[in-house]
């Protein structure tokens, strides 16, 4: 659901509040034709489809990051010593969400299954260690270009909205009377930080098109992330439960999970809701990472499942 919500705030903010959070939901329902249509093509077609989005990501973010100029030596200080003073339960939740965003449990089955897809001679032992070492390598890859494009969103708006109220912010977004200053009361509180909101403190701040390019990077991480839930989806079904559904059937049934609870909660609340429920949801993420992990690691290190090729843990 946190594509869908991520996607839909992306298409609010892009269309300058015409289209509504419910309607950007419906428009998700596009994603589903996308991969239809370029799955016909291969898997490999859209492995480059998912790298152009996550090079998308990458500058959208780094450009942030880069018009942002944020303390570099606090930032590395905060990678190796995380620690938070005076954090309340909000930025606890936010912190833990962090972690399931980057290293989202289903990815895991991901990763796994993406092995079958690639043309090796598995009857020679030699080949399958090449395999394996490149394997490593391109998952840790993913890791790192996913945790560093967090390190750019999380570090533009500490930079920027760590002990800032809003009564500054609202002043800021007066300059720019096509953004909506309103959703920044006129109060000595701390800003309380969203996919929203972080868009207009940066159109507020850098310009307008700093919030048009942080709304790109916005939906191009919605789409990632559907590519990647909508096959780790797959896999976990063909492995776990033998459905082999047709990819149409599939696609349909998992977006319709995700798109109908969405589209309610848009159309009866309000925006806060949703980017409240998406702090929630990648917390959940995270606390399910032991549930696929620590299986996956006694898969692994059973000799008599994978042999010569046990992990030794």
């Amino acid at each position: 659901m946190q594509e869908v919500i991520g996607t839909a705030i992306a298409i609010y903010l892009l269309s300058n509040r015409v289209i509504p959070i419910w309607g950007g939901v419906l428009i998700t329902i596009i994603d589903t034709f996308t991969f239809l249509f370029l799955d016909k093509y291969g898997l490999r077609k859209l492995e480059t489809f998912f790298g152009l989005l996550i090079t998308i990501m990458g500058v959208t973010f780094g450009f942030e990051y880069a018009t942002s100029k944020p303390n570099a030596v606090g930032v590395l200080e905060g990678m190796f010593i995380p620690w938070c003073k005076n954090c309340d339960s909000r930025a606890l939740l936010q912190a833990v969400g962090i972690v399931g965003a980057v290293i989202m449990p289903h990815n895991l089955y991901l990763h796994s299954a993406l092995v079958k897809s690639r043309d090796i001679d598995r009857t020679k032992k030699e080949k399958v260690s090449d395999a394996n070492m490149y394997f490593f390598v391109e998952a840790a890859i993913a890791l790192l270009v996913s945790f560093v494009i967090n390190v750019f969103v999380v570090a533009v708006f500490a930079h920027g909205l760590f002990q800032t109220t809003n009564q500054e912010v609202h002043d800021l977004c007066l300059k720019h009377p096509s953004l909506n200053a309103s959703i920044f009361p006129e109060n000595d509180k701390y800003v309380d930080a969203d996919l929203y909101k972080g868009g207009i403190f940066l159109g507020c701040t850098y310009g307008l098109a700093a919030m048009y390019i942080w709304a790109v990077g916005i939906l191009a991480a919605g789409q990632s992330s559907t590519m990647t839930g909508t096959y780790a989806g797959q896999f976990a079904m063909e492995g776990f439960l033998n459905l082999q559904w047709a990819r149409w059937k599939r696609v349909l049934f998992t977006r319709t999970i995700a798109i109908i609870p969405t589209f309610f909660l848009a159309f009866f609340s309000h925006l806060e809701d949703l980017t409240n429920m998406n702090d929630i949801l990648n917390a959940i993420m995270s606390l399910q990472l032991p549930f696929a992990t620590i299986p996956t690691i006694a898969f692994t290190s059973n000799p008599q499942i994978m042999g010569e090729f046990v992990n030794g843990l």
